[in-house]
């Protein structure tokens, strides 16, 4: 673990904690999220660089999925196993919503938006441009 000096508190930079226990894929991607402004340390935005220790609550949300708030319970410097992973922090994310909510945000009724190739053809036909 990475110390402060002259205060001997243990930390670790936010990117590098959130891809050690496995909440981002990458640490490229956890640096991103921390400059998109996407992490909250505590309710304030984070940099990359800025240390968490013990107890601190993050917040972040990856790709327009729902918020996930962890309670950092144990520091890792380095990418660590998923069972000493999940040890690491406490999860206080709000439950997903009902699979029947998730999968009626992407249906559409049909006609609604861009026409199908199909529908293209017909209207081509219509309008004289198509000599089917």
């Amino acid at each position: 673990m990475a110390e402060i000096r002259g205060t001997g508190a243990p930390t670790a930079r936010a990117d590098s904690w959130l891809w050690a226990v496995r909440l981002v894929k990458t640490r490229s991607a956890a640096t991103a999220l921390c400059r998109a402004g996407h992490v909250k340390i505590n309710g304030d935005r984070a940099k990359a660089a800025q240390h968490v220790k013990l107890g601190d609550e993050i917040q972040f949300r990856i790709e327009g999925g729902p918020p996930r708030i962890v309670v950092v319970r144990a520091l890792h410097l380095k990418r660590v196993g998923a069972p000493v992973a999940v040890a690491a922090y406490d999860d206080n994310s709000p439950p997903p919503p009902p699979k029947e909510e998730r999968l009626a945000l992407g249906v559409r009724d049909r006609g609604a938006g861009r026409p199908t190739k199909r529908d293209r053809r017909a209207i081509e036909k219509l309008i004289g441009e198509r000599d089917d």
